[in-house]
């Protein structure tokens, strides 16, 4: 991973995303040193660059991968409410019915693009919710893997995981993947209908690039039409409900504790991270 990358579109720099357009298929690549945390830094820098894309109208298709070859986005950082003025920006423009969390999956359901998820590695919490959130994802069959593992932190997931994952698959499925909370490989995921393919990882560049490249060539309005008319499920009263539910666990002493010990254990280190289910039942 190449250290403070920085890229520029419609004349703003980026920090943590990494910027590519060819042929109507714009790539981000995200790059948040060591393990992509989805950071409130990162939050706002998609925020900026999905609403400065949806107005580019010779882009069809995004595309969003990893630098990093071992993580998507690891989770939410677990220290992102030491960034409160970045948060509180955020919050004032976030959709009415929706918190911060939650409305990064908006952004990706709502984008007038087509967007992809090409994944090569592990997503997990706020991760995996940006991957269920796309229009599409694909998964390399030997590297890219999945997990709600929040309930192992003493809460439930509260970035849409809740809503997403019930258009994909049945109720049994969801409460399996909340509270088993296992990171789950590619092609169980695939199985239980969490993303669209599992790819052998030598494949999987070579088949988002033509699946991507292919769409962006339909003639004009195709994608706005398909998108308009398979426009994604909203229920916001599942969403206020995901919201209270966990904000009744995000702020107890026993969360904050299995916090503060994981983060001392390894937590958002590479290491940790590899094995985060483990680090965590441990603490539990």
């Amino acid at each position: 991973m190449k250290d403070n990358v920085k890229s520029r579109f419609n004349e703003k720099e980026y920090n943590m995303l990494q910027l590519s357009v060819e042929g109507g298929v714009a790539t981000v690549t995200l790059d948040n040193a060591p393990v992509n945390a989805l950071s409130g830094k990162m939050m706002k820098e998609l925020k900026q660059l999905l609403g400065d894309m949806a107005t580019v109208h010779n882009i069809k298709v995004i595309v969003f991968e990893s630098a990093n070859p071992d993580f998507f986005i690891a989770h939410v950082d677990i220290n992102i409410l030491g960034e409160q003025d970045v948060l509180e920006e955020l919050g004032a423009q976030v959709p009415k019915g929706f918190n911060v969390f939650q409305a990064v999956g908006e952004m990706l359901r709502k984008q007038p693009q087509v967007t992809i998820v090409n994944l090569k590695g592990i997503a997990r919490g706020g991760g995996a919710e940006f991957v269920t959130a796309a229009d599409m994802s694909f998964a390399s069959l030997e590297k890219g893997k999945l997990a709600q593992c929040e309930a192992l932190m003493g809460i439930i997931p509260g970035g849409g995981a809740t809503q997403f994952l019930s258009t994909k698959m049945s109720r049994n499925k969801v409460l399996e993947i909340i509270l088993g909370a296992n990171l789950f490989d590619a092609a169980t995921a695939e199985r239980y209908g969490w993303i669209n393919r599992a790819i052998p990882h030598a494949d999987i560049d070579g088949f988002v690039y033509e699946l991507s490249h292919n769409i962006a060539a339909l003639p004009d309005g195709v994608i706005e039409a398909a998108k308009k008319v398979l426009a994604p499920y909203t229920d916001l009263n599942g969403f206020a409900v995901e919201h209270e539910q966990w904000e009744k666990l995000a702020y107890n002493a026993k969360t904050t504790d299995i916090m503060t010990k994981a983060m001392k254990n390894g937590a958002q280190t590479v290491e940790g991270e590899l094995e985060l289910e483990r680090l965590l039942r441990e603490l539990i």
